[in-house]
C-alpha cells in the first residue's frame, strides 16, 4: 500500500459487471479532477488469443484444465510487480490486450504496428503525472503461493453477482458479442470452475467493499434464460469489511427503499446501484487523494 501513489482495484469474474463500477469511478475521477492510470486485467494474461487455444489443447492432452481464472494462464508476478513499483514510484509499464478491430486500429495508428484482435501491444512506460492506479479485471485481490497482489491495493472493490446471474450475463455477452454457441460457453464455464473456486472467490474475503447483485426473478436454470434480469428486477447487497466510519443513516436517507440487513451491510434497489457506488466511493477516494497530495508535499 502507498500513501503517495494509491492503488484502487475493482475485481470480479468474467461477466460479473465490473464495467458498471468502472463507470462510477470514471464519474468520480472527472468530478474530482483526478488523473488515473487505467490498467486492464486482460493485459496480464499469459497467452494471446491464438496461443491460449493451443495451450488449452496441450493441457487437455495431459488431463489438465487451463483457464483465464488460474495462475497458469496469467502473469500474477508481473501484476504484483506493477502494483509494487507504481506504489513506490508512481511509474510502471503497461500494455493493452486488443479485444476488437476498433481497438487494434486505434493502437496500430498510435504505435505504427500491424497487430490483430486477440494480440497484445508491447509493454510501454506510462506517462508521468498520474494521481492513482485504477485496475479493473479478474485478479485485483489474488493471492497465490508465489504472488500476493492484494497487499499492494489501497482500495479493493468486489463485483459479485450471485453465480447464476453471473452465468446468464456471460452466456448472453459471449453469444451476442463474440458469437460463441451456448455449448461452447457452457464448456468454458465448466473448464473454469476449479480456478473460479480457488482463485476468484477467495478474493471477495479480502475486499474492502463488495457489491453483489441479487435478482428478484427466477434464475434457477441460467442455461435456458431468455433474457438478463434488469436492474429494476434486482437488489444490490453492499458489504463493508470495516463498517467503522460509514455513515449508514446518511446512505439510508439518500437511497430510497434501501435498508440494512446486517451491521456491515446495506441493501439498495438494483436501479440505484450506480448512485450508491458514487455516494459510497467518492469520500473514500477523496481521502486517498488528500493523503497522497499531503505525502507528496512532505
Amino acid at each position: 500500500m502507498s500513501q503517495k501513489h494509491p492503488i484502487i482495484a475493482v475485481t470480479g469474474s468474467s461477466g460479473a459487471g465490473t464495467t458498471t463500477v468502472k463507470n462510477a469511478f470514471e464519474h468520480i475521477f472527472y468530478r474530482e479532477k483526478i488523473n488515473p492510470l487505467v490498467i486492464e486485467g486482460d493485459s496480464f494474461h499469459k497467452y494471446d488469443r491464438q496461443a491460449m487455444k493451443k495451450a488449452i489443447e496441450e493441457f487437455a492432452k495431459q488431463g489438465k484444465q487451463l483457464s483465464h481464472f488460474g495462475p497458469e494462464a496469467n502473469l500474477f508476478d508481473k501484476l504484483e510487480e506493477t502494483f509494487r513499483v507504481y506504489g513506490e514510484t508512481g511509474a510502471c509499464q503497461r500494455r493493452y490486450y486488443l479485444h476488437s478491430e476498433e481497438e487494434a486500429a486505434e493502437h496500430n495508428a498510435r504505435l505504427g504496428t500491424d497487430l490483430k484482435p486477440g494480440q497484445f501491444t508491447p509493454w510501454e512506460d506510462i506517462p508521468p503525472g498520474t494521481d492513482l492506479l485504477f485496475y479493473e479485471g479478474l485478479h485485483g485481490g489474488v493471492v497465490t503461493d508465489t504472488a500476493n497482489v492484494a497487499r499492494h491495493v489501497d482500495l479493493l472493490v468486489g463485483v459479485v453477482p450471485i453465480v447464476n446471474l453471473e452465468w446468464i450475463q456471460k452466456i448472453f455477452r459471449d453469444n451476442a458479442q463474440r458469437g460463441y454457441s451456448a455449448e461452447a460457453i457452457v464448456d468454458t464455464i465448466l473448464r473454469r470452475m476449479p480456478d473460479y473456486v480457488n482463485y476468484i472467490t477467495p478474493q471477495f474475503s479480502r475486499t474492502d467493499i463488495n457489491f453483489q447483485r441479487v435478482p428478484t426473478v427466477d434464475t434457477s436454470n441460467p442455461f435456458i434464460a431468455r433474457d438478463i434480469p434488469t436492474p429494476d428486477e434486482s437488489f444490490v447487497v453492499i458489504r463493508f469489511r470495516n463498517p467503522k466510519g460509514v455513515d449508514f443513516p446518511y446512505l439510508l436517507n439518500m437511497i430510497h427503499n434501501s435498508f440494512m440487513s446486517r451491521p456491515n451491510t446495506i441493501v439498495v434497489p438494483g436501479g440505484k446501484m450506480g448512485f450508491a457506488m458514487e455516494l459510497i466511493l467518492t469520500p473514500i477516494i477523496e481521502e486517498l487523494i488528500s493523503k497522497s497530495r499531503k505525502a507528496k508535499k512532505k
